[in-house]
């Protein structure tokens, strides 16, 4: 059994603009630390399809979908909102993005890979019900989860955030599914300024004051998570990975370092082995410091390849 990795060059040609933070560069800098290291060998490496139509319904209305469809442009950008921009190729990065966190659920749960890292973009986790915000379009997280519930029947998913902006369209979307359980931490107050009080009954809010270190990161988090995760017992756990809370990042002001994402992986992967068969599909959200990003997606994905 091995890690899947999946990433697909078109999902570098999404390209929001050349001072845009989600850049094309994120992608290629991981895969360049990735080919310095034996994970190069060891990983499993996947070429996603796009996700389809249909599965793409089980989480955003049809009128949503339309609407994406007709503002796609031609030639040049059109944003959807200040931050994000569409080009004639952003859709189809964000399906494959998309699919590829859809056929990590299927790998995973058929037993071909334990686990999972989709190094894909454009992101999802900001993507609401019906509409486009923080550089997102489709919820890839919210898209995994309702795979493993509905196709795979399920009973319960956990889903983990630790990107340091909440994920507020995975909380729009899944708020009250009592399928699922959601754990998030998020630097606060922030961006985007919205779904921290609106806490359904499954959504474990953790906010973070700027400027909080590692040490006090952890404690923090275990105290607010882990119980709560272990009480469930999550069959299958999906990570929403944002590594912007690093102290280099230029778009947060937390001081994480590598060890402390290395940490996160530790924990998660314990949590699976205790409850989940040691299953986990972990997808990239922010991270726009190109080394430390890189650095702490290696560390991320060497705790996930050191299951076996």
């Amino acid at each position: 059994m091995t890690t899947a990795f999946f990433t697909h060059d078109d999902c570098m040609k999404h390209n929001m603009g050349p001072e845009h933070p989600e850049c094309p560069d994120r992608i290629r800098a991981i895969l360049s630390a990735i080919a310095e290291t034996p994970l190069q060998q060891d990983l499993d490496w996947v070429r996603p399809e796009e996700v389809t139509r249909d599965q793409l319904l089980s989480v955003h209305p049809e009128k949503y979908l339309h609407q994406l469809d007709l503002m796609q442009p031609t030639r040049g950008r059109v944003f959807t909102d200040p931050d994000t921009a569409m080009m004639p190729d952003t859709l189809r990065a964000a399906r494959l993005s998309a699919g590829a966190n859809v056929q990590a659920v299927d790998m995973v749960m058929s037993s071909q890979v334990t686990n999972a890292f989709v190094c894909a973009r454009p992101p999802g986790h900001h993507a609401e019900r019906a509409k486009s915000m923080g550089f997102c379009f489709y919820n890839n997280i919210a898209l995994a989860a309702m795979r493993a519930l509905n196709f795979h029947q399920l009973e319960r998913v956990a889903i983990i955030d630790f990107d340091v902006h909440q994920g507020n369209g995975t909380v729009d979307i899944v708020g009250g599914d009592e399928r699922i359980l959601m754990c998030s931490s998020f630097q606060h107050p922030f961006y985007p300024h919205s779904h921290v009080h609106r806490q359904a009954p499954n959504i474990v809010n953790v906010p973070i004051p700027a400027g909080c270190g590692g040490i006090a990161y952890r404690r923090t988090v275990e105290a607010a998570w882990l119980k709560r995760l272990q009480e469930f017992k999550p069959q299958l756990i999906l990570i929403s990975a944002g590594f912007d809370g690093h102290r280099l990042d230029p778009m947060a002001e937390m001081n994480l370092e590598v060890d402390d994402y290395r940490w996160l992986t530790e924990m998660i992967v314990n949590l699976a082995s205790d409850h989940a068969n040691d299953r986990i599909i972990s997808t990239l959200e922010g991270g726009y410091h190109l080394k430390a990003l890189a650095e702490s997606v290696v560390a991320h994905v060497q705790v996930l390849n050191s299951v076996y």
